[in-house]
C-alpha cells in the first residue's frame, strides 16, 4: 500500500460512515466520500480536511452501479487506485413484514446488499490491476440472528456474508492479493433510528448495549489494516453469534418476548416522520443519532474465526464432560 493511503468510503455522508471518514482522516489518508446527498457530503470534505486528510465528494446511489463505478473512476482520476474500499451504505424499515410493501423490501435490498455488491465490483476494477487492496464490509450481528421488524434489514446483511465469502474463496485461488474482511457490529448509535422509515407506533431505539460510531469506525480501521476474514465488535455480537450457534431455536422465543418492545421508545411516531429510504432527508446529517447519553465509546473486537473456534473446542469439551459423567454415574 502506498505512504498516504487512498480510501473509499460508501455511506459516508452520516453515521458509522462519516466517523470512519474522520478515523481515517486522523492517519492522513486520502479519503473519497460516496453517498447521495451533496451538500452533506461537502460538510464530511472539510471535517475530512480539517482532521488532516484530503477528501473527494462522489455523489453516488450505490444501488445505481454504474454510479458506483463512474465514482470509483473518478477517485482513481485524482489519486489513483484504492488501497483500501469499506462498504458501509445501508438503509432499513422497521416493520413487521406483514406491512412491508414490496417495493420498500427491494430498496433495502437495493442499497444495503447490492449497494455492498457493486462498491465491491468497483473495489476489484481498480484493485486488481493494482495488484493489491483491502475490501471491508461494515456488517452486523443481525447478519447471523435476524430479529423482528427488521426482516428486509437482516435479509440483507445476511446475503452480504454469503456474497463475500464466495468472492474471498475466488482471490484466494486467484492469488489477487486482495483481502476481504467483514465487521460484524453491534447496535450502533447513528441516526438511522430517527431517518428509517417505519411502520410501527412508536419510534425505534437500538436494541441492547449501545455503542458509539466511533466504537464502529475504529474497529473498521484496525479490520482495514488486519488480517483476520471476521471481526466481531462488542461483546453484544459475541453473544448473538455464538448464541445462535449454540441454541437458534431458544433465541427465536427470547426475541419472540423482548425484541419488539426492545426496538421500541416511549415516543409515538409523528405524523410527518421524514424517513430516508427513497431521498435523502432534509436539514443537517450527523455522525450521531438520538441515544448518546447510553452509548458506549469503546468495545472489544474479537477476531472471529478464533473465537468461533474457541466456541466448537469448549462446547466439544463440555460435552465430553457430560460424558464422562454419565458413564461413571452409569457404572456406579
Amino acid at each position: 500500500m502506498s505512504q498516504q493511503e487512498t480510501v473509499i468510503i460508501t455511506g459516508a455522508s452520516a453515521g458509522v460512515g462519516r466517523a470512519t471518514a474522520h478515523r481515517f482522516a486522523q492517519s492522513g489518508a486520502r479519503v473519497g466520500l460516496i453517498a447521495r446527498d451533496p451538500d452533506a457530503l461537502a460538510e464530511v470534505v472539510q471535517e475530512v480536511e480539517r482532521l488532516g486528510g484530503e477528501a473527494l465528494a462522489l455523489p453516488a446511489d450505490v444501488s445505481d452501479a454504474a454510479a458506483v463505478f463512474a465514482a470509483a473512476d473518478k477517485a482513481a482520476e485524482a489519486w489513483g487506485p484504492p488501497d483500501i474500499w469499506i462498504n458501509d451504505a445501508m438503509a432499513t424499515v422497521f416493520s413487521p413484514v406483514e406491512r412491508i410493501e414490496p417495493a420498500e423490501f427491494r430498496r433495502v435490498t437495493d442499497v444495503t446488499y447490492l449497494g455492498c455488491v457493486h462498491g465491491t465490483m468497483a473495489a476489484l476494477r481498480h484493485m486488481r490491476p493494482a495488484g493489491g487492496g483491502a475490501i471491508v464490509q461494515v456488517g452486523s450481528a443481525l447478519a447471523y440472528r435476524g430479529i423482528p421488524l427488521q426482516a428486509a434489514y437482516c435479509g440483507a446483511k445476511h446475503a452480504i456474508r454469503g456474497f463475500t465469502n464466495s468472492l474471498r474463496a475466488e482471490l484466494i485461488h486467484e492469488r489477487a492479493g486482495i483481502h476481504v474482511s467483514i465487521v460484524e457490529l453491534p447496535a450502533v448509535n447513528t441516526p438511522q433510528f430517527d431517518w428509517a422509515r417505519v411502520h410501527v407506533e412508536r419510534q425505534p431505539r437500538p436494541m441492547g448495549r449501545i455503542y458509539a460510531p466511533q466504537a464502529a469506525a475504529d474497529a473498521i480501521w484496525r479490520a482495514a489494516h488486519g488480517s483476520e476474514r471476521e471481526y466481531w465488535l462488542g461483546r453484544t455480537t459475541l453473544l448473538t453469534i455464538v448464541g445462535n450457534m449454540i441454541a437458534p431455536g431458544y433465541l427465536d422465543r427470547r426475541l419472540a418476548r423482548s425484541a419488539v418492545k426492545g426496538q421500541e421508545t416511549r415516543q409515538p411516531v409523528g405524523a410527518h416522520r421524514e424517513d430516508n429510504l427513497f431521498a435523502p432527508v432534509a436539514g443537517p446529517h450527523r455522525t450521531e443519532g438520538s441515544f448518546g447519553a447510553k452509548a458506549h465509546r469503546r468495545a472489544v473486537l474479537l477476531p472471529g474465526p478464533g473465537v468461533r473456534m474457541g466456541a466448537v473446542i469448549g462446547g466439544a469439551l463440555a460435552f465430553l464432560g457430560a460424558g464422562v459423567a454419565l458413564g461413571r454415574s452409569l457404572r456406579s
